[in-house]
């Protein structure tokens, strides 16, 4: 979490809402891909950083399914990021703070819950809470 964290740090000095998301294999917690949200710098609302680091992790092992992998996020992911989430197969879901406004796993349409939701990863969520929610709130602070 500690490297996502970083990742949301950098999307904070680049004036993106500051998510960081890592993907690391399961087993061996080898780093595949760390990724921050980059929708201002792409000119794209779908560039979370949970979609950007499933799309490098797919790209680097050529598969559309991560299956042996874990992705750790600082924030519940949206309800796009969780069924694209579900999409690739994740073994486990690590996620830091809680999105009761905009969150899709524990909050909202509770994707993974839906009947048309294939696939459920194993979900933990509130790992290093406290530090992925400040720089949230630090962020919108100063937007205010």
């Amino acid at each position: 979490m500690q490297i996502a964290l970083d990742e949301a740090r950098k999307a904070s000095l680049l004036d993106e809402v500051p998510v960081g998301a890592v993907i690391v294999h399961g087993e061996t917690g080898e780093i595949i891909s760390a990724t921050h949200n980059e929708m201002v710098r792409n000119a794209n609302p779908t560039a979370h950083a949970e979609m950007l680091a499933i799309q490098r992790a797919c790209q680097i092992l050529g598969k559309s399914r991560l299956v042996d992998y874990d992705i750790y996020v600082t924030l519940e992911p949206c309800p796009m990021c969780a069924q694209a989430i579900s999409f690739a197969r994740f073994r486990r879901l690590h996620f830091g703070a809680y999105d009761p406004k905009a969150g899709g796993v524990e909050h909202g349409p509770r994707i993974f819950h839906s009947s048309s939701c294939f696939h459920q990863p194993e979900v933990i969520g509130g790992i290093e809470e406290v530090p992925c929610g400040e720089i949230l709130k630090e962020f919108f602070q100063s937007k205010r």
